[in-house]
């Protein structure tokens, strides 16, 4: 976490200390410049496009919660995806949606073969921006525009990426992007947001109802006056204030680092990692190259057990994220090539 965004906790709770529930008016007046600081970051998008919400899967499920679906229609996304983006969906077999899988990584969700896998009856296709798993990092304008040929709605978990990869949702005509405020994005976990475009939102209705939903929150006996214009109406109760200022605090020590240089840092130490990973004939399940690189690599050693591998690595002070599948290694841009190299180091 960022010495800034430190510093942004630090100030909301002190608020509060000295001014109780007072203490939040500041991050309370500012919620419009907060979604509108969201909005610049991932590529133009307007404040009133932004809900805050608690984590990536609520994201998810405001759209697959508020869509009219009807029985027979379509979803596709790949088996691969980490639960936040796959079980919202999933659930919907109980309205009579069709899940339609695709099998990663024997298939890759390319613009060809997603254009065999959509149809008439197809309304979202969703997908993670980067794959968890393996680091696999997806071209999301082709893909939207195979989607929206299509006539779907184009949906995307880009939790393992945004940070440290740039994004345009307009130019990339993408039409929902979610993601917690942990991880690339350098902030608290218990937060996130949800962008979600103009034509999309219309067609949502609210399915969870909140206190501050409606169009004037301070009127509290109304509660049949219209609910909240823009995303805002999706946020409900109270939002995570903390959460909110930090996110916005990393957001802009990411930004004035210059995200693609933050892109092109990780690549390349991903690129040395893995080209030591093969020197020491590690099995890299990652694919590597123009486009698909991400700040992900997971690997095997041969003849050692991941777990107990990562384990010992993590008592070494290399924190890695190690699963039976492998260990998942992922560098962002305050990383060095001498922390690599004392990686590989160590491996040896």
């Amino acid at each position: 976490m960022p010495l800034r965004t430190r510093r942004a906790i630090e100030d909301v709770v002190n608020g509060q200390v000295r001014a109780g529930v007072l203490g939040t008016a500041p991050i309370e007046k500012n919620l419009p410049g907060f979604r509108d600081r969201v909005g610049r970051f991932i590529g133009g998008a307007r404040g009133e496009e932004i809900a805050f919400l608690r984590n990536t899967g609520d994201g998810a499920n405001v759209i697959a919660l508020g869509l009219d679906w009807r029985s027979g229609d379509e979803v596709v996304l790949c088996d691969n995806e980490f639960g936040a983006n796959a079980l919202p969906w999933v659930a919907l077999r109980e309205r009579g949606v069709v899940v339609r899988f695709i099998h990663a990584p024997r298939e890759r969700m390319s613009p060809e073969v997603l254009s065999r896998y959509v149809g008439p009856r197809t309304r979202i296709v969703a997908l993670s921006w980067v794959s968890f798993t393996d680091g696999y990092r997806h071209d999301l304008a082709a893909l939207a525009g195979v989607a929206h040929d299509a006539g779907a709605f184009f949906c995307v978990d880009g939790i393992q990426a945004l940070g440290a990869f740039p994004i345009d949702v307009k130019a990339w005509h993408i039409d929902a992007l979610y993601a917690g405020g942990a991880k690339w994005l350098l902030a608290l976990a218990g937060v996130s947001f949800l962008y979600l475009d103009a034509a999309l939102q219309e067609r949502l209705t609210v399915r969870w109802r909140g206190w501050r939903d409606v169009a004037d929150i301070w009127n509290f006996l109304d509660y049949d006056q219209p609910l909240a214009p823009g995303a805002a109406r999706f946020e409900g109760g109270t939002p995570n204030f903390l959460g909110v200022a930090a996110m916005a605090a990393s957001m802009d020590l990411i930004e004035e680092s210059g995200v693609p240089r933050i892109e092109a840092h990780v690549v390349a130490l991903t690129d040395r990692l893995v080209a030591g990973l093969r020197e020491l004939g590690a099995e890299v399940a990652s694919e590597r190259g123009p486009g698909i690189s991400s700040g992900i690599v997971t690997f095997r050693l041969p003849e050692n057990d991941p777990v107990a591998l990562g384990r010992r690595l993590s008592s070494e002070g290399f924190i890695t994220t190690y699963r039976e599948s492998g260990i998942r290694v992922s560098p962002h841009g305050h990383n060095t090539e001498a922390d690599i190299d004392a990686f590989l180091a160590r491996l040896r």
